[in-house]
């Protein structure tokens, strides 16, 4: 099977990680695996594109080109990761049309919310018309899920569970003394955060669990505070943590993937509000390595994380919760290695990426074989 493959928002190898780069960079190595014939069509980034007109002479050009190239190359399908108003899929839908070739979208986002805002109103009905294209659309969060039903028939929609290669992320007892030893963090809790130290709800979300670990240790909890990450916002939020837990909190930087399963086994606790996180593949990450979870429901986590069985997920609307969720871990060993033991059994059972991506993988064989009806 043949397969154009694009990301409009981050292309493969974007140097600024993301979740949202993982999952893409994941789907494309899994099917490459496979044995699909896989191509990155284009590195055009479409975001705000409808705000740019300096790009739009350029998106025609590289509309010019991909149509010509796939002429060429004749795939048998075009798949997409991630069209939603910010970076909706235009060439795509275009290049797919003038093909005739079947067009596929995994984690296409609809919310009308955004046709209520002048500044995203362009961009929803930009990707409305994108999705309205497609052959089908695979979803990894059940509220997109819904959201597309709205607009999209059943028979094209498809729900995929999140997921990762859970023998990445397993906890490791000797990287766990070694790096709690590194920390002298002795028998106190260990309470991790990570996230890209961006202006805006990633740096807030920082602040929120420096502030929570704060208030407990000012009533007597004996905890330590690692965060991994870096950003823009780095020298702010290194102050503002000295200022707020002294010596209990310590910044490890920006980890590969495969250092942060040492981190994670070295930790007790994994927190991070996840104000406005489309998923967050670190909830994944810190529960694979047995670790129970505190975060907002609201958004993302809740693809992730069973509230009261993998960890507790507060309310947004209900301020001091996110704490109050946070000192019960922390002064509970029982409750957070129990939440802990059911979270790894909890992620092998339900987001394998192996298993949860073969659905992906025989519904494009399909569709391939059956040409533009699937």
């Amino acid at each position: 099977m043949k397969i154009v493959y694009y990301m409009p928002f981050k292309p493969l190898g974007h140097r600024n990680p993301s979740g949202d780069l993982i999952i893409g960079s994941e789907l494309f190595a899994f099917l490459q695996e496979k044995g699909a014939e896989i191509e990155l069509v284009s590195r055009f980034r479409c975001r705000w594109i409808y705000f740019k007109p300096h790009l739009w002479p350029l998106f025609i050009i590289e509309l010019v080109r991909v149509v010509l190239l796939c002429r060429r190359k004749k795939p048998d399908i075009w798949l997409t990761y991630h069209s939603y108003y910010k970076a909706p899929d235009v060439l795509g839908a275009l290049c797919c049309r003038l093909v005739k070739i079947p067009y596929a979208v995994f984690q296409g986002i609809y919310s009308t919310k955004r046709r209520r805002s002048a500044r995203s109103m362009p961009g929803f009905y930009l990707n409305r018309m994108t999705l309205e294209k497609a052959t089908v659309v695979f979803s990894n969060k059940k509220n997109d899920h819904t959201n597309l039903g709205r607009l999209l028939p059943a028979g094209t929609l498809s729900y995929i569970p999140p997921g990762l290669h859970a023998n990445d992320f397993r906890f490791d007892a000797a990287a766990r003394r070694r790096v709690r030893h590194t920390f002298a963090a002795g028998e106190r809790v260990v309470v991790m955060s990570a996230a890209m130290f961006r202006p805006g709800v990633k740096t807030r979300g920082i602040v929120e669990v420096m502030e929570s670990c704060a208030h407990l240790a000012d009533n007597g909890a004996d905890l330590l505070l690692v965060i991994a990450g870096d950003g823009s916002q780095r020298p702010m939020l290194e102050e503002q943590g000295a200022a707020l837990l002294q010596d209990r909190v310590v910044f490890v930087g920006r980890q590969s993937r495969k250092a942060m399963q040492s981190y994670y086994s070295a930790a007790d606790i994994f927190a991070f509000p996840g104000v406005e996180e489309s998923l967050g593949m670190v909830y994944l990450e810190a529960q694979a390595c047995r670790l129970p979870v505190v975060a907002y429901g609201d958004w993302g986590a809740s693809e992730a994380v069973v509230h009261g069985r993998t960890g507790l997920l507060a309310n947004a609307v209900r301020p001091g919760q996110f704490r109050t969720y946070l000192q019960k871990l922390v002064d509970d060993r029982v409750l957070r290695q129990s939440m802990g033991s059911a979270a790894e059994d909890y992620v092998r059972r339900h987001h394998d990426i192996t298993v949860n991506y073969t659905i992906v993988w025989d519904r494009l064989q399909k569709i391939a074989a059956g040409g533009m009806d699937g």
